[in-house]
């Protein structure tokens, strides 16, 4: 005998899920293993570079097979590395930073003070981040003169060979820049290319010391450059501020001088923007 409608529903609603309220669906999407990756990659710090298990399980508060599994995950994936008892982040690590750069308000406040900087200087203006073994331009600024250098944002740089990936490489911890240049193979670009890892050490170690970097014909016979980093208010080196020019146009000595000025000028303008 049929049953009646209302026994039919009655059985079909006991075999379906109960619907879960509105407010559940986040904990259904919620990923935890992404989670926990995420918060052992941000444990890393300016005074925390290197953790081994023990030291990485006490600041997340998970366990030392947790945080293993994630760290392992980390090296396999480029962005971490070990040396079989400590852990530290990688150069690849800085691709997630560029994302959260690009959201931020960064670019914002730099935006109209290296357009402000292009029309003193009368200079292209540049800014780039880190990737690996290349500079990635981000930001840019242009001048009212009729040639300006051809740079879009988006093009990348070899580290090597430009006054922002000195800049840059300077801001690195000792291991980590060490690694880096481990991994690099310069290629000569012009006869005044630094192909030595020796002298290129120097260099950066140079822009460390100075807080600047200028480059010479290093690239591209012709070009000649200079570049400070940009800061956080917190102090960390997120970006190179650059000043590129024909050489036939500013000298060195006029860049190590009047440009540089100008430059460290805006960098700090920038950093008080992103405070305010």
């Amino acid at each position: 005998m049929k049953q009646p409608a209302s026994r039919q529903t009655f059985a079909a609603e006991a075999k379906a899920p109960a619907e879960q309220p509105a407010e559940a669906t986040p904990d259904r999407d919620y990923v935890n293993s992404l989670a926990r990756g995420l918060e052992v990659i941000s444990a890393f710090s300016r005074t925390k570079q290197r953790m081994t298990l023990s030291e990485m399980a006490r600041a997340t508060g998970m366990t030392r097979a947790t945080v293993r599994r994630l760290l392992l995950t980390l090296v396999k994936e480029g962005y971490a590395a070990t040396d079989g008892k400590h852990f530290r982040l990688r150069p690849k690590g800085l691709r997630l930073g560029y994302s959260a750069l690009s959201s931020m308000n960064i670019w914002d406040v730099a935006q109209p003070i290296m357009n402000d900087l292009s029309s003193r200087l009368q200079e292209s203006c540049f800014a780039a981040v880190l990737d690996g073994l290349e500079v990635v331009y981000v930001a840019r600024a242009t001048s009212d003169r009729l040639v300006n250098i051809g740079i879009a944002v988006g093009s990348r740089g070899p580290v090597h060979a430009v006054s922002t990936g000195r800049v840059l490489l300077a801001a690195l911890p000792d291991e980590e820049l060490q690694k880096t240049l481990d991994a690099l193979e310069p290629q000569r670009y012009t006869p005044n290319t630094t192909v030595s890892k020796v002298q290129l050490r120097n260099l950066i170690e140079d822009a460390r010391a100075k807080g600047w970097s200028i480059v010479d014909q290093e690239l591209e016979i012709g070009l000649r450059s200079i570049s400070v980093p940009i800061r956080t208010p917190q102090g960390e080196v997120v970006a190179a501020l650059n000043v590129c020019c024909p050489s036939a146009r500013i000298s060195p000595e006029e860049m190590g001088t009047r440009i540089l000025a100008e430059l460290l000028s805006a960098s700090q303008a920038i950093t008080a923007g992103l405070q305010a």
